[in-house]
């Protein structure tokens, strides 16, 4: 696992973004970032294998059970950016305002290469959840009843 494509994305001399590394640190956590890049998304990410999973979600994160949101996978992120908020300098990947929107812990429960079960522990999002590939980048992010 290497965060190159997430690196070579990024000119850190200009963008306030964490170049990080790849670090495993045992912990199981997640974030949702809201990011108003050239449009509205939020951004999902579980930490896991050293890295943060991540997936941008055009219409936020279901807080509902039974509802379904498209979640497009993109490159990992730093572990280090679970803690980022901030603005992304115009012209730079990702330009735009980034905040955090949710944080917690989670518990794996099952896990596929297409399909993953967890409960989240966070501050507006919590219980259980599933994410499933459909094709190419393509995810579907819903809580579960």
């Amino acid at each position: 696992m290497t965060l190159k494509e997430y690196q070579e994305k990024r000119r850190f001399a200009v963008t306030p973004e964490p170049a990080g590394e790849v670090k495993e640190t045992g912990e199981r956590r997640f974030v949702v970032q809201r990011h108003q890049a050239s449009r509205l998304h939020y951004d999902f990410r579980l930490q896991m294998e050293g890295v943060l999973k991540s997936w941008a979600v055009p219409k936020g994160p279901p807080e509902d059970p039974g509802v379904r949101r498209l979640a497009v996978q993109v490159e990992d992120h730093p572990v280090d950016y679970i803690d980022f908020a901030g603005e992304i300098p115009g012209g730079q990947y990702g330009a735009g305002k980034v905040e955090i929107w949710d944080r917690g812990s989670y518990e794996l429960e099952g896990v596929r290469p297409d399909h993953f079960d967890f409960v989240l522990h966070g501050e507006r999002l919590t219980g259980r959840y599933t994410l499933v590939h459909t094709r190419g980048d393509n995810w579907i992010l819903l809580k579960r009843r």
